[in-house]
């Protein structure tokens, strides 16, 4: 196949994490042929069962670039909401063994294939399911699929499709082509239509199957993110106390694997309309009911930040890990409008908190971008958002070391309330940073490789890590000719 400077992988999660599987050895011989091949993997889920994160120093993955949470992604209009309820009755998972951090398969069907449980789930997934028009079903094997198929045929005359990995390829691609055109309202299926399956028609997911896996819980319930003309949003049924296990999608907790889990849940359900709903509501959404305060321990070690009252203000400190700059451009706005520089602090594992500072603005929400602008750095405030990030990614702003982040339940988006920020980086318009180290490792990744790139600004160069892309140094201009001119062949 020849040398090839850049692999793109799509569904990266199923990269393994080592052996010898088919993506580790096609890598590592194309590795052979170039060393200096680059890898890039997408995945809307970054992390696997076992080892927690994909993104580690000594992957094939070993930095994320750029990441965008569920919950940023609806509020913009890109995704559906979801809405999550609980079955009535609940299967005993406690008596599952665990095997390779997931339950073991013949015993999770054996649990679900219960008559009742089968019963009372059909019923329930009719009775929400009366204005929704494409509702798919997880089931826990193929015993369980074909039992649900039939009770909802027989006892509910509800046409239900089924498919597996046994199915004939001619039958599933005409149940699915049914599916998708709405023909067929109900299609169960069993460990296939996870990763990859696309069908934007679908308003309601049946979870008739319960995981330890966050990956495989968000695949499953991400199969009815997609818009769709007529749908407001997507009804997700559990049946398997995922919800309450894994916590909403928009905040998934992946642990290590060495956690015993005996924490707060990140989620609770509503005992009155069995909505599954965040941990902090203190009044359920759904119907209104007001769950009872919580209970505390008599002294706590450190002073909490909980709000009195339920209608009070929550401030949280956050660590921060890492911060991103970009433009934003409001969606529908028209051309001319006035664009932000949108700022995401990375809190935790795909955690994110995000604010937005008007550079483009005027009056007082240009005066506000001022100060926000003044309190770390020492370079003229921008007029654009794009010269904004510039500034940003070249090392123009102090760093950010923690937030104190204001939340209320009803609020679309968090607020970041108060800073701590890092010393004020040295700023000389219009000079070159020539004698910085050219030898140094890169703060982000540790690797020494580095690359020439021309520069901005006033800067004619500019050096950036040659793997994992980190702004390292200006380079002068006397410097970025003499070495162009050594590179260039003759």
């Amino acid at each position: 196949m020849g040398p090839v400077d850049l692999a793109i992988v799509d569904e990266a999660h199923l990269i393994p994490p080592d052996g010898e599987g088919m993506y580790r050895q096609f890598l590592a011989d194309m590795r052979v042929i170039n060393p200096h091949v680059r890898v890039i993997g997408f995945t809307a889920t970054p992390f696997r069962m076992k080892s927690g994160t994909i993104c580690a120093p000594d992957n094939i993955l070993n930095a994320v670039c750029y990441e965008i949470g569920v919950r940023e992604l609806i509020v913009q209009g890109y995704l559906c909401p979801l809405r999550t309820r609980a079955g009535t009755q609940k299967p005993d998972t406690d008596q599952l063994h665990v095997r390779g951090g997931e339950y073991v398969a013949s015993e999770v069907e054996e649990l679900m294939d219960d008559e009742n449980l089968v019963r009372s789930a059909c019923r329930e997934i009719v009775e929400h399911t009366r204005e929704r028009h494409s509702v798919l079903i997880f089931a826990a094997g193929v015993r369980h699929g074909q039992h649900v198929a039939e009770i909802l045929r027989t006892r509910h005359n509800a046409e239900c499709g089924f498919v597996c990995g046994e199915t004939l390829p001619f039958d599933r691609d005409e149940t699915l082509r049914r599916f998708r055109s709405g023909e067929l309202k109900y299609l169960c299926n069993v460990n296939v239509l996870t990763t990859g399956f696309d069908a934007p028609n679908i308003d309601c997911v049946a979870l008739l199957r319960p995981t330890l896996s966050p990956g495989l819980y968000y695949q499953m319930t991400g199969r009815g993110f997609r818009l769709h003309p007529g749908k407001t949003d997507c009804l997700v049924l559990d049946f398997g106390g995922n919800v309450l296990r894994h916590g909403p999608v928009d905040l998934l907790r992946v642990t290590d694997s060495d956690r015993t889990g005996t924490g707060e849940a990140p989620a609770k359900e509503c005992p009155q309309c069995h909505a599954v709903i965040a941990a902090g509501y203190a009044t359920c959404p759904e119907c209104g009911y007001a769950f009872p305060p919580p209970e505390r321990q008599k002294h706590r070690a450190t002073a909490g930040t909980e709000a009195i009252l339920s209608d009070q203000d929550t401030r949280t400190d956050y660590e921060v890990a890492e911060v991103f700059y970009a433009v934003h451009e409001k969606r529908g706005a028209p051309p001319d409008a006035p664009r932000t520089l949108r700022v995401d602090y990375k809190i935790g594992f795909q955690t994110y908190v995000s604010e937005w500072v008007c550079v483009e603005h005027t009056g007082f929400a240009r005066h506000k971008a001022e100060q926000w602008w003044q309190a770390r750095s020492l370079a003229p405030v921008p007029a654009t958002a794009d010269a904004a990030v510039e500034l940003a990614e070249a090392g123009a702003l102090a760093p950010t070391l923690a937030i104190t982040v204001q939340r209320r339940p009803d609020d679309q988006f968090d607020r970041v309330v108060a800073y701590r920020l890092g010393e004020i980086p040295a700023w000389e318009d219009g000079t070159d940073d020539a004698s910085a180290p050219v030898d140094a490792a890169c703060p982000q990744c540790g690797r020494a490789d580095r690359t020439l790139q021309p520069g901005k600004g006033p800067h004619a160069g500019q050096e950036v890590c040659a793997w994992c892309g980190q702004w390292l140094r200006w380079v002068s201009r006397e410097e970025y000719e003499q070495r162009v001119y050594d590179e260039v062949p003759f």
